[in-house]
């Protein structure tokens, strides 16, 4: 990473510009060309150094649901349960524990009822029981990891 990906991480976390030509005004706003963004973008992408790189939507605020899921997997069983959670479209930031709930996911489904229908299938895929912890409040952080 050289000074310039720094700062495309810097400047890309405080916002996204909404435009016609949104990544065109962010690489001006950096002093590099519309081309070289996207393309160290990809680079970044590709290399892992980024995990994502896209918008966050308010899935509750668009009518759909968003809950919290956690499971108990035992450890010789955990890659084909990962792998089978994992299949499902819903399913977000799913990261191993070192708990006793040890696979936790975030489900983010169109709508609010699909919650329940997608952690039962859940549940008939991997033999293992999930955990449901809607949120009762929320709390904003707002969160920037200066690189």
């Amino acid at each position: 990473m050289d000074d310039t990906d720094r700062a495309i991480i810097n400047r890309l976390q405080e916002s996204f510009p909404i435009t016609d030509r949104p990544y065109l005004q962010a690489a001006r706003e950096l002093g590099i060309e519309e081309d070289e963004l996207i393309r160290r973008l990809q680079s970044m992408l590709e290399s892992k150094l980024l995990s994502r790189f896209g918008p966050m939507y308010h899935a509750e605020r668009l009518g759909g649901g968003l809950s919290l899921c956690a499971m108990r997997v035992p450890q010789h069983e955990f890659e084909r349960v990962n792998e089978q959670v994992n299949v499902f479209p819903e399913v977000a930031h799913n990261y191993a524990r070192d708990h006793e709930f040890n696979m936790w996911f975030v489900l983010a489904t169109e709508t609010p009822e699909r919650i329940g229908s997608v952690i039962r299938e859940i549940e008939q895929l991997t033999g293992c029981r999930v955990y449901n912890m809607p949120k009762e409040e929320e709390f904003f952080v707002g969160l920037k990891l200066e690189v």
